[in-house]
């Protein structure tokens, strides 16, 4: 099985690949697509939207994990914004007929370090010990990508 694990942003949006079979996990690509902050948001939003479907095309995932959106009253905007990007993924995963599955942050969280309060160093080394990674995932996009994709494989 496949999994996609995107985190996503509209300015750097984390994604990453892994395989599971049975009980072996492999990473086979993880990144950041960087978007044009400058652009309209439109513009960025279509950037997205060809970023995740070239990874789908090449990797024909069977399930795409999204972090569920988290709005802080402070911030509702950013929630919005946020909310235009979440709903281009989902629209190219559900194109690409893969199965979409989303997961709050502090289920992420809990899944890989039996914290749901985690610290992005202790994911980072949770994430590095699960896959033997010579060093821990880096940028943070990355690492939330990979353990969003590593909570959903965990739950299948």
């Amino acid at each position: 099985m496949k999994i996609l694990g995107i985190d996503p942003g509209l300015r750097v949006c984390g994604y990453a690949v892994i395989e599971k079979k049975l009980l072996d996990v492999k990473l086979l690509e993880a990144g950041v697509f960087r978007i044009n902050a400058d652009n309209t948001l439109a513009a960025r939003l279509s950037q997205i939207a060809a970023d995740i479907q070239t990874v789908l095309e090449k990797y024909r995932p069977d399930m795409v994990a999204v972090e569920q959106l988290y709005a802080h009253y402070k911030h509702p905007r950013t929630a919005i914004l946020m909310g235009h990007a979440r709903g281009v993924i989902l629209q190219k995963s559900d194109e690409a007929e893969a199965d979409v599955k989303e997961y709050a942050a502090t289920r992420i969280k809990k899944s890989l370090t039996g914290n749901g309060r985690a610290t992005k160093n202790q994911m980072q080394r949770a994430i590095q010990s699960v896959l033997s990674l010579a060093e821990p995932p880096e940028p943070a996009d990355v690492a939330d990508a990979i353990a969003i994709a590593l909570c959903c494989a965990n739950e299948r």
